[in-house]
């Protein structure tokens, strides 16, 4: 019974809303999970974000007015920060956009990779071996034209004989990187941008430190064989590894290749779900906390309490002998989340009752009689009027005592 009223209080917008917000969670924590600058600065704003709900929460006035003016310039500087990912993120929207609409006999197709798999694997251990420098660049999904440059195009079929003529020492184009795009060695030469990880090549070279700054920016996988120690390491998703042969390379290559060939229906939405699972399950939960927190609980309600009636002071001389009825019932409203922390002992009606004489009198009640939370709106009060009795004191008998 709670899920189905908690389903009927969210209805169609709201889980269309819920969607959205969860698409773009799980975008931004695909995009954290491969950069991580952008886990260590989302990290950081979020740490604000909290200190800032906090200082509210306290009536902080001072940090609360500074943190407010930091969310105010805070998109341009994530603008101006993550321009490049940025960038990429949207080549990513707009690929995957083209490719969806395109009939499955049009789209990017499974590559050999069987053929292309062994192929490389066996010419690039021939390269270690023989300690002949090499980077190559298998583009996936992603883009990487806008990346590279100085490329000299070919367009020809990937083969063994190509590839060591390309990396041979005498070659005017060995020292770049050559770029494979299925069967097709698309160009060679290239030039890529460099990681700016520099801590993390004390004992490697450019080829290193460029593949691994294509892996930041695109899914490609980029093979690096040194020519100093006759290595081969893999860069992909921002991280590169040093492999301990040809066994492994041959793995890591099926593996990118399967996940490229993913085009298939049948398979397609099982895959789905399996790929990224921790990261789908954590935006569903927080684009579901997010709309109970930002629009479940901002949704204005409407809540009675009975509150006593108390006087203020009188004329000296009087006091209050008896007030009808004891207790008011006032409608309040207000955001939902404005009433979790709401104590009874918040809310009080003070009578002004200096001006009456002694005897029984009507007051009526009006907002202004209300001590009420900031946040809340008053609403009505039931009864409109209330009768006091005023007594008279006898002041001369206590002055005489």
């Amino acid at each position: 019974m709670i899920i189905l009223e908690w389903i009927k209080q969210i209805g169609i917008s709201g889980f269309i809303d819920i969607a959205i917000m969860t698409i773009l969670l799980y975008s931004i924590l695909v995009w954290m999970k491969r950069t991580r600058r952008a886990a260590a600065v989302i990290m950081g704003i979020l740490i604000v974000a909290v200190a800032f709900l906090l200082a509210r929460q306290f009536n902080l006035l001072l940090t609360t007015a500074v943190l407010q003016g930091f969310f105010a310039v805070i998109l341009v500087a994530l603008i101006v920060i993550f321009q490049e990912e940025l960038r990429y993120f949207f080549e990513r929207v707009t690929h995957w956009s083209f490719n969806r609409g395109l009939p499955v006999s049009k789209r990017k197709s499974m590559p050999p990779r069987h053929d292309v798999a062994n192929i490389l694997v066996e010419t690039l251990s021939d390269l270690a071996r023989d300690r002949i420098g090499a980077l190559v660049v298998i583009r996936g999904r992603d883009p990487v034209d806008r990346h590279l440059s100085s490329c000299e195009p070919l367009n020809g079929l990937i083969s063994e004989k190509i590839l060591k003529s390309i990396f041979d020492y005498h070659s005017i184009g060995h020292d770049g990187a050559v770029v494979i795009e299925n069967e097709v060695i698309k160009s060679f030469s290239c030039h890529l941008p460099l990681s700016k990880s520099h801590g993390r090549f004390t004992q490697s070279g450019t080829r290193h430190a460029a593949a691994l700054g294509l892996s930041e920016l695109t899914d490609a996988v980029c093979i690096v064989v040194s020519e100093e120690r006759g290595s081969l390491s893999v860069a992909h998703h921002g991280n590169i590894t040093e492999v301990s042969g040809a066994d492994e390379l041959y793995k890591i290559l099926e593996a990118f290749y399967l996940e490229l060939g993913r085009y298939n229906d049948s398979k397609r939405l099982p895959e789905f779900f399996r790929r990224n699972y921790r990261e789908k399950i954590l935006a569903t939960g927080l684009a579901l906390a997010l709309w109970f927190v930002l629009v479940h609980e901002s949704r204005i309600e409407y809540r009675t309490y009975s509150i006593p009636a108390q006087s203020a002071e009188l004329f000296s001389g009087h006091r209050v002998g008896r007030i009808e009825p004891e207790y008011v019932a006032v409608t309040l409203s207000g955001q939902r989340k404005a009433f979790y922390f709401l104590d009874d002992g918040d809310m009080k009606l003070n009578l002004r009752l200096w001006q009456l004489k002694a005897g029984i009198s009507t007051v009526s009640l009006s907002s202004s009689d209300f001590i009420i939370p900031s946040g809340l709106v008053f609403e009505n009060v039931i009864p409109r009027e209330i009768k006091v009795t005023i007594d008279a004191q006898n002041l001369k008998g206590k002055n005489a005592e």
